[in-house]
Formats: structure tokens, sequence, C-alpha cells
């Protein structure tokens, strides 16, 4: 009932998870994230515990193939679950269980994977990731966004549509972006909406708080806004 692409950035080592499906507020249970670790999508019937125990493992060291090898063998519903993520090296696991609702499938590339159940067709998540592939010259929020609307365009879930979320995690312990709909007619078209009005007010903004490097941030407000000036150019 969901489909979701979990990428991560090498350049800059972020990770980033767009996820949309036909149910209410899919950004608050399936997308789990940590900053210098990995990022997990847990969807289907969906199951948490695959995302906190998972990325729990991960910054314990293990990689992400060994990490949700592990949470499914646990997991008594394996069968019904769809679970797949991208770890600090770039490593991907995908996992789509034998009763989850057609159609349903994965495919992964470099440093992303994409998988979804109960959509339209295969294509949802074959255009989803060939999109994000192409899209290489993109800022990372744009280009996650820009793959997911491709699996819209390819008829996305199958049910309709209800609620859809974004997720960019840097290397700080906070989210740079967490933007969430939790229930619209059009989740996706709202989404892009609200990320325009973060791409151009909030996203400057953030490189000036306290970090782990710097506690404090930028202080001096004619400071702050010469930064965020400058920040807005690029």
């Amino acid at each position: 009932m969901t489909w979701s692409i979990v990428a991560r950035e090498p350049e800059t080592g972020r990770f980033g998870i767009a996820i949309s499906t036909c149910a209410f507020a899919v950004g608050a249970i399936c997308p789990w994230v940590r900053a210098g670790t990995g990022a997990i999508s847990t969807q289907a019937h969906t199951n948490p515990m695959h995302g906190a125990l998972g990325i729990d493992l991960m910054a314990k060291g293990l990689p992400v193939t060994e990490a949700l090898t592990l949470t499914l063998g646990h997991d008594e519903g394996r069968d019904i679950r769809q679970v797949h993520g991208v770890d600090a090296r770039g490593n991907t696991f995908t996992h789509t269980g034998g009763a989850c609702v057609d159609w349903c499938g994965h495919t992964a590339g470099e440093d992303v994977s994409v998988a979804g159940n109960m959509l339209a067709g295969p294509a949802v998540v074959a255009d989803t990731l060939s999109r994000y592939e192409a899209s290489a010259g993109l800022e990372f929020g744009d280009r996650l966004l820009t793959a997911l609307e491709a699996g819209e365009a390819a008829g996305g879930d199958k049910r309709g549509k209800q609620s859809a979320a974004l997720i960019i995690q840097g290397r700080e312990p906070y989210r740079e972006a967490d933007i969430r709909v939790d229930d619209h007619p059009e989740p996706i078209a709202e989404l892009r909406r609200l990320f325009t009005i973060y791409a151009r007010t909030r996203r400057a903004y953030m490189h000036t708080m306290g970090n782990t490097q710097d506690f404090a941030g930028i202080v001096d407000h004619d400071e702050r806004e010469a930064f965020v000036r400058e920040q807005e150019k690029r």
C-alpha cells in the first residue's frame, strides 16, 4: 500500500527518504533515519521495529544487509512485510515478502533502493529509480521528490492517494528536512508545494543553527542574515 525511495548522497553522506501511500500519516511510522548510520523504510503491513532495531544495529557497525536480515529473522510476519534501506557505506538491502499485495516488488541502484506494494504496476518502482538516477544534477531533496513524482505518474498506489513525506538527514543529530503531508487529496503535489517553501525560506537558515562543531551556531543577527543571503544565491 506504499512505495518509497531510500538513498544516500555519497558526496555528503546525507540520507533521504521520499514516500507516499493511500493511508494516513505515512511519514510518522514508515521512514527511519539516523545521521552517519543509515536509512530504512518499513512498509506493507508495517512493523516499525525493523526501523528502530535495524538503525540501532547499523549504528553498532552492522551493514544494512546483516541488520535487516536479523530483524526479519525475528519477525513471524516477514512474509507480509516490505523493508528496504541503505547504510553509511552505500550498501543496500531490499525485502518484499511473498504475501505482500500485488503489484509488489523492489529494485536498487548505487546508494539507492526503491520498493512498493499494492501499486498500479512495476513501472511505479522502475520509473522512480530511473528518474532518480537521471537527475543527479538536482539538489538532493528535489531529486528524491522528482523521483517520487515519476512513480506517481506511472500509477502510484492503485487504491488512491492520502499521505506523503520527505526526510533529509545530514551529519547533525537533527534532520535537515522533515516535511509531511498526513491527509490530502493530492499529497505529492502538496509535498512539492511545502518543499518549495522549505527551499526558499528554511534550507539556508538550517546552516546557521547550532551543530556538533559549533554548539551555538551563528548568533549575531546581521552575520546570520548575511550568511543566509549568501546561501540562497547558490
